[in-house]
């Protein structure tokens, strides 16, 4: 069974029993059905993915109120395999971008069963409210119901995650104002979250002040996942996570603005303490600025989560962060909308999806996907570290051990950077694409990759030693060995190790003398 393990801070997705590295693509909302999956796989082969993800919609599995189907999930299991691909299914339940638009018609269409909240002023939100335990019941029944199908269906884990709802809270009203949610509101604050958030018992008001309507919105949204949750691990535990519709990484937000009540930065001890059966809170990452992005991926990479860019913009820019994803030992990144069905989310994503935009990932693909198992289990075991090219296209540095790291962007494959007479070469039309990571194996060794980089080796260590780069091989790896293919020396040393749009994996050997 898969399975997300925690050793030493460092995260791991288990995948048949060893480390696994999602380098995954996730399809169009709406081409989750059996006539469009012939648009669906040439993509994916394009980018050379391992992962898929994949919608499954409640109104898609129950149309009619305790009559199930399953016939696309079976199709779709077994084209995934005939791909060589697993899958992370996505459950499009009581909240699809913060709306019931994916539950059926029996439950979208049934406001006294299963009511909307309540805005401040009275008016019916577009919402499901998460207090209603009749919504709750009916989601949980077909979320059960699906995980059932899948224990039977997919003895072999061809899916190895699944996603519980998708992008959850509501727009445009802070929390459920309903009578029913407002008398919950005047009463005591739970105890777990008080004592989680080092709260002083009393009303949510008073446990939480200006945070009140915020988090009780969060932690009865979190509650509800929790219980749907709980409910499909019981039948088969895999993994399980929440995806989130972000606010301003950097500057502070109205929670009118954005989703309120879903895992925004700002709530995720609430819905770590209100949905513990989640393995990870993952971002969805529409922000192509490089400062934003970076936000981003520091508030999720945190400890008690591991970090998955469960979505992202399939735009020419968003290619490159695979690379911060991975040095800040993410388990995985995935690009949405990357089908050829003819759709496209721009602005958030690319205009069009065409080869140009499809080359741009899997240009990073082609180069992880003969070691992502590789990378994985270095990345579980070993320090790791990577950066993504700025839109300043400045340089980057960490010091791993006695050793300092740079990437510099912008750089020809020879030539000193003070050689005033030598030009950088020109900025790339399509904007910054270059990328890198570095793993340590040893004190004085790594692993490094990337494109369209520099990367330059320093001695962090104040032992004034003169250093040198001892050996530097170009290899690859086979069923989990190193093999050698080549050194690099001279010219392909003598001015940081230069790696273009090309494909190259170094093992890099320091040394003073």
């Amino acid at each position: 069974m898969p399975q997300l393990v925690e050793k030493s801070g460092r995260y791991a997705l288990m995948v048949d029993g060893a480390p696994f590295l999602m380098l995954g693509a996730q399809v169009n909302n709406s081409s989750a059905w059996p006539s469009q999956m012939d648009k669906v796989w040439p993509a994916i082969r394009q980018l050379h993915a391992n992962t898929v993800q994949v919608p499954i919609a409640w109104e898609q599995i129950e149309p009619v109120e305790g009559k199930f189907d399953f016939s696309y999930l079976d199709l779709l299991l077994t084209q995934a395999r005939e791909n060589k691909v697993r899958l992370v299914l996505l459950w499009f339940g009581t909240w699809k971008n913060s709306s019931p638009s994916y539950a059926p018609e029996w439950v979208k269409l049934d406001d006294k069963r299963f009511p909307r909240l309540h805005k401040k002023d009275g008016a019916r939100s577009y919402s499901m409210s998460p207090l209603a335990q009749s919504t709750l019941d009916a989601d949980r029944k077909a979320f059960v119901a699906l995980m059932t199908h899948l224990k039977a269906a997919d003895p072999d884990n061809t899916v190895i995650m699944v996603q519980v709802e998708n992008e959850t809270g509501t727009y445009g009203s802070v929390r459920d104002y309903s009578p029913a949610a407002q008398k919950v509101f005047d009463g005591p604050a739970p105890t777990a979250l008080v004592k989680a958030m080092k709260a002083r018992p009393g009303t949510w008001s008073q446990a939480f002040g200006k945070d009140a309507d915020e988090y009780f919105h969060a932690w009865y949204i979190s509650r509800f996942v929790e219980q749907v949750t709980a409910a499909g691990k019981a039948v088969k535990p895999l993994p399980m996570y929440v995806n989130a519709a972000l606010r301003d990484p950097i500057n502070d937000q109205d929670p009118v603005t954005y989703s309120s009540g879903g895992p925004t930065h700002n709530v995720l001890d609430v819905w770590k303490t209100g949905a513990p059966s989640i393995d990870l809170i993952a971002p969805d990452i529409y922000m192509p600025e490089s400062v934003k992005y970076s936000a981003v991926l520091g508030h999720y990479d945190r400890p008690g989560n591991a970090l998955f860019v469960a979505e992202t913009g399939n735009a020419i820019p968003y290619a490159r962060y695979v690379y911060d994803t991975l040095g800040r030992q993410g388990i995985g990144f995935s690009p949405f909308g990357m089908d050829l069905t003819g759709y496209a989310n721009y602005p958030l994503g690319a205009s069009k999806v065409n080869a140009e935009m499809l080359e741009a990932f899997a240009a990073n693909y082609r180069l992880l996907a003969p070691m992502a198992r590789d990378w994985a289990r270095i990345s579980f075991e070993k320090p790791v570290w990577g950066g993504s090219e700025p839109d300043d296209r400045s340089p980057q540095s960490t010091t791993l051990g006695d050793w300092t790291v740079h990437l510099r962007y912008g750089k020809w494959q020879f030539g000193a950077s003070d050689w005033t007479w030598l030009k950088d070469r020109p900025t790339d039309p399509a904007g910054p694409n270059g990328g890198a990571v570095v793993a340590q194996l040893s004190a004085d060794e790594f692993l490094v990759t990337g494109r369209n980089v520099r990367v330059e080796f320093g001695r962090a260590a104040k032992d004034g030693k003169p250093y040198m780069l001892a050996r530097v091989e170009e290899g690859h790896f086979d069923n989990g060995q190193w093999v050698f293919d080549r050194i690099w020396n001279g010219d392909q040393i003598d001015y940081g190790l230069n790696f273009t749009d090309g494909s190259q994996v170094l093992r890099v050997k320091l040394a003073t003398y």
